[in-house]
């Protein structure tokens, strides 16, 4: 029911063309996702989700004193400064959207929570919880703000995973990582950014997935395969290196089109700052990939959970190929093109 509930509130959202309805939409999935969130048996779920209900409410609470500021505004704007209070308004209603998405510089809340939910719903809360935000900002558009905002994210994508030890941290800064490419791709208003999320989210789901499957929470975890040890461990930082967008695998090739998009639009300085902080992203996710390849335990520190589903296994299966050989049949396609 909550699920039905929670898509039903993205499509309000998406497909409304009056601003209530639109803030409807977004305290309709605010109130769906809090019930799937909360485990009654775990504190630090319960307290991920109060943190997240808060949020979302002063970003709801923004959002709507934006909406009903420009209604007066465009009532009363023959006394008012016209610039200044447009100004004005664009930066509530997109702050209002940017803590929604947990974008920096209002990203406080993000890593935290996904620290206290366990993983599929942080696999809801990074890819489902972004949709209707995101179109809503692409229709929305303040340059600067949004430049502003992508180079911070930026700075702290990269800089907040270096020393995290915790997984469900460290997607939560590879998201905010991955998000600040939407972003640049939004500030055209093209519909790659469109294609990113896509990819985006089928990388983030191979990953959850095989998390999830094999119950890791923790750096230390991935250290200590010792059955099947290369396979599993191939089977993991693979996609964890297509996430990073390391090529020649699948997440390089939306990176790839925001990275052609950023040229032809003459934003250099903003390419470089992104890939400089790319590049330090990127450096963490093959330290933690060479080191797991590198390091060999004598005991196991958790029990190895074997796959006796094959919808399972064909699911991890077909996702881990696409992930890997997604860019090469890509390619393939333009080529036959």
């Amino acid at each position: 029911m909550f699920f039905i509930t929670l898509f039903s509130g993205t499509l309000i959202r998406i497909c409304s063309s009056s601003w209530f309805r639109i803030w409807i939409g977004l305290e309709i999935n605010l109130l769906s996702f809090i019930p799937l969130s909360i485990n009654l048996n775990n504190l630090f779920s319960s307290e991920a989700s109060l943190k997240y209900f808060l949020t979302q409410a002063l970003a709801s609470r923004t959002l709507l004193f934006s909406i009903i500021f420009y209604s007066f505004y465009i009532e009363w704007n023959t006394t008012l400064n016209q610039n200044n209070i447009q100004h004005l308004i664009n930066i509530l209603f997109i702050s209002s959207l940017i803590i929604k998405i947990g974008i920096a510089p209002f990203h406080f809340w993000f890593p935290n929570v996904i620290e206290g939910l366990n993983w599929i719903n942080n696999l809801i809360l990074i890819t489902w919880q972004k949709i209707a935000p995101f179109v809503i900002l692409s229709f929305c558009l303040n340059f600067n703000f949004l430049i502003f905002s992508i180079i911070i994210s930026a700075f702290i994508g990269a800089i907040g995973g270096l020393n995290q030890s915790s997984l469900r941290k460290l997607i939560a800064y590879s998201s905010i990582n991955h998000l600040r490419w939407i972003t640049a791709a939004i500030l055209n208003n093209e519909n790659i950014w469109k294609i990113y999320f896509l990819f985006y989210c089928i990388l983030s789901i191979v990953i959850i997935l095989l998390f999830n499957n094999f119950k890791i929470t923790n750096l230390n975890q991935l250290y200590s395969f010792i059955k099947f040890k290369i396979l599993i461990k191939f089977i993991i930082f693979i996609p964890l290196l297509s996430l990073g967008g390391l090529p020649p695998f699948l997440g390089f090739f939306p990176k790839w089109l925001v990275i052609e998009l950023l040229i032809s639009k003459n934003l250099i300085i903003l390419l470089i700052i992104i890939l400089n902080f790319t590049l330090i992203a990127l450096y963490f996710y093959i330290r933690i990939a060479y080191t797991a390849f590198l390091i060999n335990h004598n005991e196991i520190a958790w029990n190895f959970i074997n796959y006796s589903n094959p919808k399972k296994r064909f699911l991890h299966s077909f996702f881990l190929f696409i992930s890997i050989f997604g860019l090469i049949f890509i390619n393939i396609f333009f080529l036959l093109l």
